[in-house]
């Protein structure tokens, strides 16, 4: 999940990055979401920093969070939990 706030928007560069990962792994196993943080309580946390934060959940669990677009970190990231 691409948790950003309106005034900086989601991460469009991070896009692709999952659409290739995606694509390779079969797009049964991934899910890419954004959530404005700024709209949705549980996410409060996460408001008022200026880098994207990216959340990966499992079975409906935070299993890691990503702060900045790091793309060989989010790779590792994707793959190590899929």
């Amino acid at each position: 999940v691409d948790a950003f706030q309106a005034w900086c928007g989601p991460c469009k560069p991070v896009v692709n990055l999952f659409q290739k990962i995606r694509n390779q792994v079969g797009s049964d196993l991934l899910h890419f979401a954004v959530a404005e943080v700024d709209s949705i309580d549980a996410l409060e946390k996460y408001r008022g920093q200026c880098e994207p934060v990216f959340l990966f959940y499992t079975g409906g669990e935070l299993v890691a969070v990503v702060r900045g677009a790091d793309a060989p970190l989010l790779q590792k990231t994707i793959l190590k939990h899929l």
